[in-house]
């Protein structure tokens, strides 16, 4: 017995050694960094503590602000379309009809370029008034002068929420399609025998039954939006006037333009500590759903 548990540790142990050099010491190192003071002048010399001082500064900026507001609308917009498209593209491709699964192949395209591939395609297509975005709408007489997508502060940001919604789609689709194919069958040929319709399945039973699902998702697309980077950075870079800027390109700024690494280091503290609290709600919702303790 003693030597199966041995065996059960060897197997486990190149996972856990992996995952402390490769994200405990540098999570360990970033909560230590953001509670000392340390730029390019000090890097490799002594650092003085300073406490809570970095995290003072970081919320007294301007900034900081308007990036965690910014990270939350950028991640609320994009996961509530991301869901409500995706699960709808998931009702439809459930029907079985032919090509239904040529179709949900090729819709996987956009979830599996690059996400850097895919900022540069928006940029492109959006970043001047010949861009597709502004030929197409104005052909069609929707609008009748370029809209300035990256330019302009006030649209800056929905440019890049569209560019998201379109990569996430297909994560969302894939998901929610495969809970519904684990639905039971006889459950909907019940609900039918007893002459309910179609929303009323949709409503009191398929939404019901795909609960956990649909939270999985959520919490994944989150997580995944949350700390996006390089979609902002590739198609706008934080700008204009900081009208895109999140926590993570904050957090880039701040290291590797600024040089405050310590600040930066407080930043990304900040964007990590959100998504633990989100976390932890999850895993509450689903253990209060399962009947189980809470955490």
């Amino acid at each position: 017995m003693i030597v199966k548990k041995i065996e059960g540790y060897v197997f486990v142990l190149p996972a856990v050694l992996f995952m402390i050099i490769l994200i405990g010491y540098p999570l360990v190192y970033n909560v230590v960094l953001s509670f000392q003071d340390v730029d390019l002048s000090n890097l490799a010399g002594d650092r003085n503590a300073v406490g809570l001082d970095n995290y003072r500064e970081l919320m007294n900026r301007d900034a900081f602000g308007l990036s965690v507001w910014n990270t939350l609308v950028y991640t609320v917009g994009s996961v509530f379309f991301q869901m409500v498209i995706g699960f709808l593209l998931a009702l439809y491709f459930s029907m079985k009809f032919r090509f239904a699964g040529y179709l949900r192949g090729i819709m996987m395209i956009s979830w599996l370029i690059p996400l850097t591939v895919t900022a540069l395609l928006f940029r492109f297509m959006m970043g001047s008034s010949e861009g597709i975005f502004n030929q197409m709408l104005m052909s069609v007489g929707i609008i009748d002068s370029a809209i300035p997508w990256l330019s302009s502060p006030e649209v800056a940001l929905w440019s890049i929420i569209i560019a998201n919604i379109w990569v996430g789609i297909p994560f969302n689709m894939l998901l929610l399609s495969t809970g519904l194919s684990s639905l039971p069958e006889d459950v909907f040929e019940s609900a039918s025998l007893d002459g309910a319709n179609g929303f009323q399945k949709l409503v009191h039973i398929t939404l019901p039954m795909l609960k956990p699902v649909i939270l999985i998702v959520m919490m994944l697309g989150f997580i995944y939006t949350f700390k996006v980077f390089d979609l902002v950075f590739v198609m706008t870079g934080g700008g204009p006037l900081n009208s895109t800027e999140v926590l993570s390109t904050l957090a880039y700024r701040l290291s590797f333009n600024e040089f405050n690494f310590s600040l930066g280091a407080a930043a990304a503290n900040v964007l990590f500590l959100i998504l633990l609290v989100v976390s932890l709600v999850y895993l509450w919702i689903m253990q209060k759903d399962e009947g189980g303790d809470k955490i």
